[in-house]
């Protein structure tokens, strides 16, 4: 298998149709093996029922069914764990990523490790634009990273360094830099990002402001605590 796409899925019905039609699109034309994983983290607005009626339609389509909601980083371990691809891409299920910069990415997965979207020209509410980027900026300063836009879902990842990976609740904001420290070279490439058509944001500014620091707070010390050694020959 040469490629996994790996879609977390959360009350998306009305996105799931036009996105299977665009993304397969878009790896038929690359004249590669894939498959594409679609994880259900718990929906309840019918995903379940629509990505059924689409694993009948397509071939290349794999379906995950969470019992209940746990998350976005439970949906990427998930799919990350099941992908057979040397390459695995992830994307958000929203139509906001656009399945047409796979391609780009995919150009410099050749010399790097990690490819990591950059999302140009967002479309999202001020609030969310402002805090993202604040949020960013304090993490990259306490971490030491550089990472410009941590919350874009759209990347491109050699398998090999995902399955060396542990993730927790919450470390889905944090993989860029949990690759980093597994070796892998990183590299960001700009992305489109289009104004969601259907259903709504799953999450808002507040809710998240007191995990992300609990979880900022954790990551920093892992990297402080993080075995880190050399044997002499």
């Amino acid at each position: 298998m040469d490629y996994s796409v790996v879609v977390p899925v959360y009350d998306e019905r009305d996105n799931l149709e036009i996105l299977l039609k665009s993304l397969t699109e878009v790896m038929d034309l690359l004249g590669k093996e894939y498959e594409i994983i679609c994880v259900n983290d718990g929906s309840r607005d019918g995903s379940d029922e629509v990505l059924r009626a689409l694993k009948r339609k397509y071939g290349q389509l794999r379906v995950v069914e969470f019992e209940r909601n746990c998350g976005l980083t439970a949906a990427l371990d998930a799919g990350f764990s099941m992908a057979k691809g040397d390459i695995v891409i992830s994307m958000d299920a929203d139509m906001q990523n656009d399945p047409r910069d796979i391609p780009k990415l995919l150009k410099e997965i050749g010399d790097y490790d990690v490819v990591c979207g950059v999302r140009s020209g967002r479309h999202d509410p001020w609030l969310r634009i402002v805090s993202s980027r604040i949020a960013n900026y304090v993490r990259n300063r306490i971490t030491g990273e550089n990472i410009t836009d941590v919350g874009c879902t759209l990347r491109v990842y050699k398998r090999k360094f995902l399955a060396r990976l542990k993730l927790f609740d919450g470390m889905h904001r944090f993989l860029p830099t949990l690759l980093k420290w597994e070796g892998a070279k990183l590299v960001e490439v700009e992305v489109i990002h289009h104004p969601r058509l259907y259903g709504k944001t799953k999450y808002g500014v507040w809710n998240r402001v007191f995990k992300a620091l609990i979880d900022l707070l954790v990551v920093v010390w892992m990297k402080r605590r993080r075995l880190n050694y050399r044997i002499k020959e």
